[in-house]
């Protein structure tokens, strides 16, 4: 063998090896209680004024990229969703998927199946508590395949997330309460 060709083994090895996910037999983190999930969940904010409020957070859900479908303020919910085209983003996964199975350029439809788009749903309950607003957000992922199958659906538990997105909502209601 020549030299070229082990350098191109040990190069193959190395891309192959990179590309291996490794399964660690770990266990779970607990489920959360639904109280846990709450508190994530939501905020209090020093105001009772539940329309400010709502407009603060329709306002953020607007400049995330949420299409608000309903807004009842007598009820305090607002829900929106938002899409996400996952081959805009991921385009490359089809084709190293279709080129590591080896494209058939006259299989079926059928055959050729992959996760497509991402559907964020959002509802928010707002309501007086007192001297304070309480705000409740809940958020589900819902991933569709290229033939609008539904192929996964998942509650948003990241405290993370919750938290940009209480931040946001603090800064809508400072600009709301200054009249911009």
């Amino acid at each position: 063998m020549h030299k070229s060709s082990y350098i191109l083994i040990a190069l193959c090895s190395l891309i192959f090896g990179a590309c291996t996910v490794i399964n660690q037999q770990s266990t779970p983190p607990p489920q959360k209680t639904q109280l846990q999930t709450r508190q994530v969940q939501t905020r209090e904010y020093d105001t009772n004024d539940v329309k400010l409020v709502m407009k603060a957070v329709l306002n953020v859900l607007q400049d995330d990229g949420f299409i608000v479908r309903n807004a009842q303020v007598e009820l305090g919910l607002l829900t929106a969703t938002k899409e996400v085209d996952l081959q805009a983003r991921n385009g490359s996964n089809q084709f190293w998927s279709d080129f590591f199975r080896g494209i058939d350029r006259n299989r079926s439809q059928r055959e050729s199946i992959f996760n497509k788009l991402k559907q964020i749903e959002s509802s928010v309950n707002v309501s007086e508590f007192g001297k304070q607003c309480k705000v409740r957000a809940n958020f589900q992922v819902k991933i569709l395949d290229n033939q609008g199958n539904t192929t996964e659906v998942y509650q948003v538990e990241d405290p993370t997330f919750y938290q940009e997105f209480f931040m946001k909502v603090d800064k809508g209601i400072f600009i709301q309460k200054q009249g911009f």
